[in-house]
């Protein structure tokens, strides 16, 4: 019953962030059409989804911090998972040039990728810290 109890309030945290997230985006979103300023739209819609990785991952963090073990980081994760979705949500912000190219399409036509490549890069990032 405690376990549950800790995840459930985990859940109602992070619901309540991500509520107070749109809340956010909608005025930052209003304020940019008032400004004619697009760049913290792109910001805020790039390290919002992050950040939601971060505090999904958080939970189990917390406990694994509780444990006696030596700390260390999973570079194999971190380069095969973290570094390519870093790469994609650098292309929404970025004109990054190089031989991998993602189609203009996946990245300013469809912000549900950049979603999810934040949120993944987020929960990876604090994964990658094992103890």
């Amino acid at each position: 019953m405690k376990r549950f109890l800790y995840y459930f309030g985990w859940t109602v945290v992070i619901g309540f962030i991500i509520f107070l997230g749109t809340k956010y985006q909608i005025r930052v979103e209003e304020e940019a059409r008032n400004n004619y300023e697009i760049i913290p739209i792109f910001l805020f819609g790039t390290i919002f989804p992050i950040v939601i990785g971060l505090f999904l991952r958080l939970p189990k963090l917390i406990i694994e911090i509780k444990q006696n073990k030596q700390w260390t980081f999973d570079w194999i994760k971190f380069i095969a998972i973290a570094l390519p979705t870093l790469y994609i949500i650098s292309m929404s912000i970025l004109p990054l040039g190089g031989s991998i190219k993602i189609p203009e399409y996946m990245i300013n036509g469809n912000p549900t990728i950049l979603i999810i490549a934040g949120t993944v890069f987020g929960f990876t990032l604090l994964d990658s810290l094992k103890k």
